[in-house]
Formats: C-alpha cells, sequence, structure tokens
C-alpha cells in the first residue's frame, strides 16, 4: 500500500484527522488494531471548555474554548454525512461542593474561570437543587455553566469510520510496528505487526500515549513524551427507573475528589473517573470502582438503584504540560497529533482543523502555537515530503 499520508491510530483524533485530510484530496489511510478501542471508548463525551479550566493551563483552556465553538459545525457536517444521531446537545454543567472546603476551592476556580472571560456563575444550593432535585442533602456550594455541550464517543467515533469508508479512506486494522526511515533520515511510512511495510509520503502519530514508544526508536527525536495515565470509569442504566430525573451534566468535589455524572438520551449515566499514573492496563479494580461510586453517590445518592451495566478502565495519553502535541515533530515526514490527555473528544475537530492547515497552507494556525510538539526538544524543522 502507499498513500499520501498514514495515520498511526484510529481512535476519534486519528479518524478527524483522516476525514479532514481526505477531503483536501489526499489519500489517506489509518492503522489501528481495534480502532476506537483505546481512550475514544471509555470517555465521557463532555464537551467541557469552562469546567475543564485550571490554574496553569490558560494555553489549554484556550485551545479548548476554540474547540468547543467549533464542535456545533463538525457535528452537523458529520451527521449530515453519515445520517448519524451523535447525541451532541447543550445541557450544560451543575458544580457542587460537598463540604466546605470544597467550597473553597469551587470558589477559587470560579473566580480563575471568570479572570479568564469564561461564561460561569455562582449559584445558591437551593438554586441547585432546585435545577436537579436528585442532588444529596449535603451540599455547601455551588456554579453553573449553562452553555457546555455533550456528545456520544462511541457514536461519533462510528460515524467517522462509515464516513472514511465513504471517501475511500483504507483503515487497516494492524498494530504499526515502527516507523519507516527514508535514506535522507525522514519518515516515509510504517511497518505493520506482520512485517509488511505500508509508504506514505509523510504519517500522522495519533496513538495516543503509545505515541511515545513509536517515536522513541527515530534517531534525533527525543520531544514525545506521552504517557498512560488510566481512568476506569462505570455506566449505569436508569431507563427503567420513572423517578431518576437527571438532566444535566453534574460535577463536584468530594473532600478534594473531583467526580462527574453524565445523563444520556435513552437513560445512561455515564460516572467517572479515577485518574492513576501508571502503566496502560485494562484492569477495572475493586478499588477504583468503589472510588468513583463513594464520590458519585455523595453527590446523587439515587444512583444507588440504578443498574450497574459497564465497567471500563483505559489509559489517556498525558503530556508533561497537559497541553496536547500537534504539528510537526522535527523529523521531516513525521508529524503529531497526540497527548490530549482528558480532552481528546474535545479538542477533536481542533486537532483535524490543525493538521488540515499543515497539510493545506503549509504551517500549523498560529492559534495552535502551543501545541507544537518540538517545545519538548530541540530538533531540526521537518513537515510532510
Amino acid at each position: 500500500m502507499s498513500v499520501d499520508v498514514a495515520v498511526v491510530g484510529c481512535g476519534i483524533i486519528g479518524a478527524a484527522v483522516a476525514w479532514r485530510l481526505s477531503r483536501l484530496g489526499l489519500r489517506v489511510a489509518c492503522l489501528d488494531p481495534a480502532p476506537g478501542d483505546g481512550a475514544t471508548h471509555a470517555a465521557a463525551g463532555m464537551l467541557a471548555d469552562v469546567t475543564e479550566a485550571d490554574f496553569g493551563e490558560d494555553h489549554l483552556t484556550a485551545l479548548n474554548v476554540a474547540s468547543a465553538r467549533a464542535w456545533p459545525e463538525f457535528a452537523a457536517e458529520l451527521s449530515d454525512a453519515t445520517g448519524a444521531d451523535l447525541a451532541f446537545r447543550r445541557t450544560g454543567t451543575l458544580t457542587v461542593a460537598y463540604d466546605s472546603g470544597d467550597r473553597q476551592q469551587l470558589r477559587r476556580l470560579l473566580t480563575l474561570r471568570r479572570g479568564l472571560g469564561l461564561p460561569i456563575e455562582e449559584i445558591s444550593v437551593d438554586d441547585a437543587r432546585r435545577m436537579e432535585p436528585l442532588l444529596g442533602p449535603r451540599l455547601a456550594g455551588a456554579t453553573w455553566t449553562a452553555d457546555e455541550h455533550q456528545v456520544d464517543p462511541r457514536r461519533v467515533h462510528a460515524a467517522l469510520l462509515a464516513v472514511l469508508a465513504d471517501r475511500g479512506v483504507a483503515v487497516v486494522r494492524r498494530r504499526v510496528a515502527e516507523l519507516s526511515l527514508t535514506p535522507s533520515g525522514g519518515v516515509g511510512g510504517v511497518v505493520d505487526d506482520r512485517g509488511t511495510r505500508h509508504r506514505a509520503g509523510s504519517v500522522v502519530l495519533a496513538a495516543g500515549w503509545a505515541s511515545r514508544e513509536l517515536a522513541r526508536a527515530l534517531p534525533g527525536l527525543a520531544g514525545v513524551p506521552t504517557r498512560p495515565v488510566k481512568g476506569q470509569i462505570l455506566r449505569l442504566d436508569a431507563s427503567g427507573q420513572p423517578g431518576f430525573a437527571l438532566g444535566r451534566v453534574v460535577r463536584g468535589f468530594v473532600q478534594a475528589r473531583a467526580v462527574y455524572l453524565v445523563p444520556r438520551h435513552g437513560g445512561e449515566v455515564v460516572v467517572g473517573a479515577t485518574s492513576e499514573e501508571q502503566p496502560d492496563d485494562r484492569q477495572v479494580t475493586a478499588g477504583g470502582t468503589f472510588a468513583v461510586l463513594r464520590d458519585a453517590r455523595a453527590l446523587v445518592p439515587g444512583i444507588d438503584e440504578l443498574p450497574l451495566t459497564e465497567l471500563t478502565a483505559r489509559a489517556r495519553p498525558g503530556s508533561p504540560d497537559n497541553l496536547p502535541l500537534i504539528g510537526d515533530s522535527g523529523i521531516p515526514g513525521l508529524l503529531l497529533a497526540t497527548g490530549h490527555y482528558r480532552n481528546g473528544i474535545l479538542l477533536a475537530p481542533l486537532t483535524a482543523s490543525a493538521l488540515a492547515a499543515r497539510y493545506g497552507a503549509g504551517t500549523v494556525p498560529e492559534w495552535a502555537a502551543a501545541a507544537d510538539p518540538r517545545r519538548f526538544a530541540a530538533t531540526v524543522t521537518g513537515g510532510p515530503t
């Protein structure tokens, strides 16, 4: 096989990038042994540009806000192309504090987010309970963000695979074992786990945290510092419980621990998530499940009666500064689209647009400069050949 661009990794980031590049008229292939079965499979789908804003992450917040603004058009284009219902909707986010210490944290974040010009307001606990009567009896504070949306990542990914098939993008269900070097030292394709070489004019590495392992063998490239951050998440079924009506995303702090509940059409409630700095594994643990349920039921006790339908563990791709790596790697022919950590679903439209601009106009847009992978290593400039 020979293509213009080989995208390594076909989760939501890789698939979105492949879609946008195919629309430029490029011949694209996506290689992944199990497309969408990584972090995309576990993700809750909160498009939380406001309530993810944290201290020391102004650049990330700016990217999140820009991508949240791009999501309505992205979702509409994908739905129009496939006829799929992506469960994209505006629900807003109610963030609550369990005790006085959590209230202090909530107010610190409120001050930060207001200072960044983000739309968020403090409301009374009584107002929060009027909005969501299922909230528990012990709450100390609340904020409300009206404009945040959510989407079902599994539906989005299925739609992306469908549109890739329609556009003639090959999805090769093989694991990439190594990147192929050209005689001049650039990247000119990949080799899969059967030893088959797939030639490409350039490669986009979108393999999540495993991008580090593939890039490690390349001479002159030391700047792909992705790492696995394990998250355990669970799904409940409220469809048979007429008394359980949660209409908004509920986030909160319970004795300084963060937790969230995401209600979906059809009665599913997604609850998460742990954040564990350890090697990638998919083992769901009793401790992780207990921790998520303990904190979620402190905020919404009614989940006790809901059937537990799924337990999932996957590794998110973290980076040292929590910013993604988007653009030129420093090795000719190799670009990166990885390291999105908690925000892979939210940042999919922006990442795909940045890579499309790189291939179409020859440069990554200025608004993506903070995500330049070369911030971690001084190497030679390179890009598509």
